[in-house]
């Protein structure tokens, strides 16, 4: 079974004029005789240094027909219950889950979601009172294998996607990767450079205001996936080296 590795910072609460540590000053914060502090009532964040806050009004707010990467975090007789990065928790009903039929008396729900689990699902419907559930009905809706997964502001979800999905398929295709973009602020990163489209992903997160983003990022990947091709093919012209004259000496040994 592939293992989801989770790119997730812890955040807490703060308020205006709260420390936050030593480091850089990001949105949401400022510096000050060698500390930053918060500008503002919201969630604290740390990345490499850099210090941010997420106001409370952008936190996710669910909506019905968002897509949303959520976690398993518990099974009951009928149901799954889902984190999707909310004060709400959702509910994946098994009929919303699986078409076949499914004898409840002697199937465990695990076998087809397991604690712990992400899935790429679709909020079907919600009431007022904010109890949320979801379907797995639609195509795109599937378990999340392997990969990476980091979180973003739920409100720059857009800007990452781009217009008509320009911007993640600018990623993808520059990467190699596979990426799946929730609603909800999380995104699922699997291939060979993942590391890569997370620092992109993460950049337009953290300037998305910045004219001219697009050229920018499109630089940015397009400098480091021509490094890493140079990289690989020295060390294959190595490798390629290595071996010939290991062939010599097998030979001369004779």
């Amino acid at each position: 079974m592939e293992e989801v590795i989770i790119e997730r910072k812890e955040r807490k609460l703060v308020i205006p004029g709260e420390e936050l540590g030593e480091g850089r000053a990001g949105r949401g914060a400022y510096y000050e005789d060698g500390k930053v502090f918060s500008k503002l009532v919201g969630l604290a964040e740390n990345r490499d240094n850099l210090h941010f806050v997420i106001p409370l009004n952008g936190i996710y707010n669910p909506k019905r027909g968002d897509g949303i990467i959520g976690k398993v975090v518990d099974i009951s007789f009928s149901k799954w219950i889902i984190d999707i990065n909310s004060p709400y928790q959702a509910t994946l009903a098994l009929n919303e889950a699986v078409d076949e039929f499914v004898d409840l008396n002697k199937t465990d729900l695990s076998k087809f979601f397991n604690y712990n689990d992400l899935i790429f699902a679709e909020i079907f419907s919600m009431s007022r009172t904010k109890m949320i559930q979801l379907s797995m009905k639609d195509r795109k809706c599937r378990k999340l294998r392997g990969g990476r997964v980091v979180h973003v502001t739920s409100a720059k979800v857009p800007r990452i996607i781009g217009k008509n999905g320009s911007m993640v398929e600018m990623i993808k295709e520059l990467t190699g990767t596979q990426i799946v973009v929730g609603q909800n602020g999380i995104v699922w990163v699997k291939g060979e450079n993942e590391d890569v489209a997370i620092e992109a992903i993460n950049v337009i997160d953290e300037k998305s205001h910045m004219q001219g983003l697009t050229d920018h990022v499109k630089t940015m990947l397009t400098e480091k996936m021509k490094n890493r091709s140079l990289v690989k093919h020295v060390h294959t012209e190595e490798d390629a080296d290595n071996n010939k004259k290991h062939s010599e000496e097998e030979e001369n040994s004779y």
